[in-house]
C-alpha cells in the first residue's frame, strides 16, 4: 500500500511491530482488520468461524476470467487461501452526532484483485457492523490524486467533504511534546 499510495519513505511497518500493536485487544474495542481471502476450493468450517463477536463472511464470487496473482505463493496462508486485501479500522466519536463510529484507517486491495467488487465487500462489512452496534457514521481520508478510489468511495454512498484538511503531530514535531 506504501509502494501504491508513494509514500515508501514514510513507511516503517514490520510484521512484529504490526503483530505486537494491532491484536492485543477484541474487535471493535480498538483496532480491528477484517482481512480478504480468496480461494478456488470452498473454504471450510473452522473453529474461527464460531467467533462470537464477528463471524467470518463467506462469499462465492465466480468471475469472468481466471485470477492471474503473480505474487500468489508470497500472499498464501498456511490453510491455502491467498490474502487479497484487508480493512484496518477503529473506534472514534461524534460529538455532534453523541455517538461513536469506526474510522478506517486503511482500505487495500491487491492489484490483481481490484475492480471485482472485493473493495466493497470490505467497505460494507465495516459499515454493516457500524449499523448493528448503532454507530453513528464511519469515515475515512482519501488521496486527492486517487481518482479511482473518489469514484468508488462516492458510488458506495459516501459523500467526499472537500472543506475539512487533515492536521496530523508526526515525528519531531511530536517528540517535542514529550520534552
Amino acid at each position: 500500500m506504501a509502494v501504491f499510495e508513494r509514500l515508501t519513505h514514510l513507511f516503517s511497518a514490520t510484521e512484529s511491530s504490526l503483530s505486537a500493536t494491532l491484536f492485543n485487544s477484541p474487535p471493535f474495542q480498538s483496532f480491528t482488520v477484517f482481512i480478504l481471502e480468496v480461494s478456488q476450493q470452498p473454504f471450510s468450517p473452522t473453529p474461527h468461524s464460531t467467533h462470537s463477536i464477528y463471524p467470518p463472511i463467506v462469499k462465492t464470487v465466480n468471475l469472468d476470467l481466471p485470477m492471474n496473482d503473480p505474487e500468489e505463493e508470497l500472499f498464501r496462508s498456511d490453510g491455502g487461501a491467498v490474502l487479497a486485501g484487508f480493512v484496518l479500522f477503529f473506534p472514534n466519536y461524534s460529538t455532534f452526532l453523541a455517538k461513536p463510529g469506526f474510522y478506517i484507517e486503511d482500505l487495500f486491495v491487491r492489484e490483481c484483485y481490484r475492480r471485482k467488487g472485493f473493495g466493497k465487500m470490505l467497505l460494507s462489512a465495516v459499515a454493516v457492523q457500524a449499523v448493528k452496534m448503532g454507530y453513528g457514521r464511519v469515515e475515512w481520508v482519501v488521496l486527492d490524486w486517487n481518482v479511482n478510489a473518489i469514484k468508488f468511495y462516492e458510488e458506495m454512498g459516501a459523500q467526499v467533504l472537500q472543506e475539512w484538511r487533515i492536521c496530523r503531530l508526526t515525528g519531531d514535531a511530536l517528540q517535542a511534546y514529550g520534552n
